[in-house]
């Protein structure tokens, strides 16, 4: 709470919450990918081919919404992933006119190594955070994203 000349305590402003949350969260991102480069793929690259590693064979749509970004972004990385031999493109079994992206065995084990990288370093990230509030800010978290 911000203090008032009087001393007494205010609630802060949905600025002052903006602020701090955009002040953190590019924080955190900057952390985990000075913490994850040596995994070697990008965080961005990494988050859609763990969501292909997880839920593949699985559209470009369908990876967009699982990580939250636009689908042309999703395209894009996923080009890139198939450069890289981390994903290929199969066509489905059910209607040949729709292809889907599938990780590679190598892809598979890039998504492995970078998700015990990621849980390290966010355990490492949010070691300030006592255990016990993590539930509350997750809570708050959702409650934001549901917009």
């Amino acid at each position: 709470m911000a203090d008032q000349p009087d001393g007494k305590n205010s609630e802060p402003s949905a600025a002052e919450l903006a602020d701090t949350f955009g002040r953190v969260a590019k924080v955190l991102a900057r952390e985990f990918d000075e913490r994850l480069a040596e995994v070697g793929v990008s965080f961005p690259r990494a988050r859609v081919l763990v969501e292909v590693a997880r839920l593949g064979p699985i559209r470009v749509t369908d990876v967009a919404a699982a990580v939250g970004i636009a689908q042309g972004t999703a395209s894009s990385l996923l080009d890139a992933l198939v450069r890289d031999g981390l994903v290929e493109r199969v066509q489905d079994s059910a209607d040949r006119r729709v292809t889907k992206m599938v990780a590679t065995p190598e892809g598979e084990q890039q998504s492995e190594t970078w998700l015990q990288a990621y849980q390290a370093a966010a355990e490492e990230l949010f070691a300030p955070l006592p255990r016990s509030r993590r539930a509350e800010l997750l809570a708050i978290m959702a409650e934001l994203d549901a917009r």
